[in-house]
């Protein structure tokens, strides 16, 4: 947040008024809509935000951390990839031109020293805290220090100022592939993994399924990539539980995703054998596979009945005879640590508490003494449950192997970025995150996004924002370890809502979404640590930075290697008509739709709206007729757009644009405008690839809508021999290759 920098004196007891303690602590003004108008934000959302912080109304900013006083800052975020880094120090006017003496303890276990004299350094500021001169200056870093977290110590000699500091210090940009770097291009297709259907699944896709989609994409599409869902854990309870934007967990993944038949305990297990061929499972099986939509709770029931069979065979087979099997279980484990346990210990705390009293569903209904994580009471609940805690690690341990498996897989077939991972903005608040890392987040408030042309009303994702302070004294642990771990077995990584990292919209408890606030974060702390997670892997980011956005966001994305998101929908020109394809950024991805928006057929039948009228979303009719009317002039803007960029004959237009179906002329041009924009990266939905019309997710619905259930409208076998299926496939290749983004190529697996 902003620190305190005048030279006014400023006691712990100065009355301040609200206006100026938001700003101090990153409250805007207000803000513009994606209208142009102007929001100001009223002095009662001011004051219910600062009040969630903990801040009380006419206490002076820094009455806790006095911005003077300390020598350092607890946390120290720098880049010294071009140039050398610098730390900021702080000391009273009488020390400024004494020597300062460094002890830097770095990552890899070894330490530096070294010392320099302040007075060679110029001030930057002065400032004054009760009755005390101070001043500020910028001290160099030595030039061959490592990126990497490391903890420095430094003082100044003679004199009782001594400060700690977790350093971190980072590249200049976030990584890219050789082939990026050079202007090649690649495009990807989305799938839903949840919805990936199969004749081999168990009613939901799986990472044998994913193998399945790959050699798909390899054989049939010229792909580079697979951009996925996110695939964090979630509750797996319909309707409420099942988003995977919505994640119980953002560091471990969700076990549906296990294919069972091939976890190698089930070879050595003959309960397991016997259970597998028995008629109940069978029938149950089968009954998943053809229902409509994925069946979370059966699915989860069923998976987690024959993982731990197999579990206690991996015990019996595995760890008492002490394998290597048993022992690369125990290494991973190991290099998981405090958070594989925290973890492990909810998911049984989770399932002892339902199974004890099946009206109890989250850690708000446990006893008080379960609910927070680091009491002595879950402490000795641990004690008592080793094997149960141990099972769920097991778990989590597969989905990593079989993930691995995936992104090896989709390399050897010649994918060559692979798997495109997700990683969500939210989390539950009823899940693991707010059980384990309760300081982390605000509470008093949630966050949301203000009224736009497809929420009207504004929306509401009812999860607590973060605690910005309490995660730069951690020094960004958790925010790294979301990168790291959602990065894990993938090529590229995409953040939901990027424009988290420099502000996010709060909205008080007992306001609605229309009467929320932007609260700023410190994106180049966030920044230069997501670029150093994306080196250090050797991972692609992607920022989905779409809604309302500052032209300042993008242009610290794009300083740091970033790219940007863009959708067909949304790029046009001020009087509202689309872009050509040259006129898309070069670093960027460019796509068709998100699992929030209409697909390309559901766009033009109008199938949105009419859902959205039918599900009671829109203010009144005259929304209704007003979005038919705006929808359109889109569709007649988009047509002339193929036009004039050649991908649609005159003659069509006139039919395409009155048409309520998205013929195969039409769903042709969409494709090759895509593929023919500059834009490093192209991603076709699944979908769209398919001509399907219904979306993914109805935002501002639960039980009203099938959100996140829909399962793909081909199976993996049909999409490699239905010859419509085919035909969608070859149109898209054909584009691939005209563009010049067709890379794929490799042995198929037999």
């Amino acid at each position: 947040m902003p620190e305190q920098t005048s030279s006014t004196p400023l006691s712990a007891d100065t009355p301040i008024s609200i206006r100026a303690a938001a700003a101090a602590h990153g409250l805007g003004d207000g803000y513009w809509d994606i209208w142009g108008a102007w929001h100001e934000t009223p002095d009662t959302v001011r004051r219910a935000i600062l009040t969630s912080m903990g801040i009380e109304e006419g206490s002076g900013e820094g009455t806790e951390n006095n911005p003077w006083t300390s020598l350092t800052e607890g946390t120290v975020v720098a880049s010294n990839g071009s140039g050398r880094a610098e730390i900021e120090m702080r000391m009273p006017r009488d020390q400024a031109g004494g020597e300062a003496e460094f002890e830097l303890h770095l990552e890899d276990g070894s330490r530096r020293d070294w010392s320099v004299r302040l007075g060679d350094y110029a001030d930057q500021e002065q400032g004054e805290w009760n009755g005390v001169r101070y001043v500020r200056k910028h001290v160099p870093l030595p030039a061959d220090l490592p990126h990497g977290y490391h903890r420095l110590t430094a003082r100044v000699r003679g004199s009782d100022l001594v400060s700690d500091t977790q350093l971190i210090l980072c590249p200049d940009r976030a990584w890219l592939p050789e082939s990026l770097e050079r202007g090649e291009r690649h495009a990807g297709v989305a799938v839903s993994l949840y919805g990936v259907a199969s004749e081999k699944t168990w009613g939901c896709g799986d990472f044998t399924a994913l193998e399945g989609i790959i050699d798909w994409a390899a054989g049939e599409t010229g792909c580079s990539y697979i951009a996925l869902n996110p695939l964090q854990a979630i509750h797996n309870r319909s309707p409420y539980n099942t988003s995977p934007y919505l994640p119980n967990c953002l560091f471990y993944r969700n076990f549906l995703y296990l294919d069972i038949d091939r976890i190698p305990e089930m070879e050595k297990s003959r309960w397991g054998q016997s259970l597998r061929s028995g008629e109940r499972v069978r029938a149950e099986i089968q009954a998943v596979q053809d229902s409509a939509l994925v069946e979370y709770e059966r699915i989860s029931t069923l998976k987690l009945l024959f993982l731990k069979v197999l579990y206690r065979t991996f015990v019996q087979e595995e760890l008492r005879r002490s394998t290597a099997r048993g022992a690369a279980f125990g290494e991973w484990v190991e290099q998981e640590g405090e958070l594989l346990d925290r973890y492990a210990i909810y998911c049984t705390l989770d399932e002892q508490m339902h199974r004890h009293d099946a009206n109890v569903w989250t850690w708000a209904d446990w006893p008080a003494e379960y609910q927070d994580a680091g009491s002595m009471e879950v402490a000795g609940f641990a004690g008592r449950n080793r094997r149960s805690i141990q099972f769920y690690k097991y778990a989590q341990w597969l989905v990593d192997q079989q993930a691995a498996g995936a992104q090896a897989y989709a390399k050897q077939r010649g994918l060559a970025i692979g798997l495109f991972h997700d990683l969500p903005l939210a989390t539950d608040r009823c899940g693991f995150e707010l059980w384990a890392h309760r300081d982390f987040y605000v509470n008093g408030c949630r966050v949301g996004a203000p009224p736009d042309g497809f929420s009207p009303k504004g929306q509401d994702w009812s999860f607590p924002p973060p605690h910005h302070e309490h995660h730069r004294r951690n020094g960004y642990r958790l925010f790294a370890e979301s990168i790291r771990k959602s990065a894990r077995h993938g090529g590229a990584l995409r953040l939901d809502h990027v424009m988290r990292l420099f502000r996010l919209y709060w909205i008080p408890d007992g306001f609605e979404a229309t009467e929320g606030a932007y609260v700023l974060d410190r994106h180049e702390d966030l920044l230069r640590v997501l670029a150093l997670e994306s080196v250090r892997q050797q991972v692609l980011i992607v920022g989905e930075d779409l809604g309302t956005v500052e032209p300042y966001m993008r242009e610290g994305l794009a300083r740091f290697g970033i790219l940007s998101y863009r959708l067909f929908y949304f790029e046009r020109d001020q009087q509202g008509d689309f872009l050509s394809p040259g006129e898309y950024p070069v670093q960027a991805v460019v796509s068709s739709t998100t699992h929030d928006l209409p697909t390309l057929a559901g766009f033009w039948s109008f199938r949105d709206i009419e859902q959205r009228r039918d599900l009671g979303l829109l203010i009144d009719e005259a929304s209704y007729h007003q979005m038919l009317e705006e929808r359109r002039g889109e569709k007649r803007k988009m047509v002339e757009s193929l036009v004039r960029g050649g991908f649609l004959d005159e003659e069509l237009a006139a039919g395409a644009a009155g048409s309520v179906e998205l013929s195969g002329e039409l769903h042709s041009a969409i494709t090759g405008f895509l593929a023919s924009t500059p834009s490093l990266l192209m991603t076709l939905n699944q979908e769209d690839l398919t001509k399907e019309v219904d979306q993914q997710n109805m935002p501002g619905t639960t039980h009203e809508y099938p959100n996140w259930r829909r399962k793909m409208k081909y199976t993996v076998e049909e999409l490699r021999t239905l010859p419509e299926a085919r035909d969608f496939a070859r149109m898209f290749r054909d584009w691939l290759r005209r563009s010049g983004r067709e890379h794929s190529s490799g042995s198929r697996r037999e």
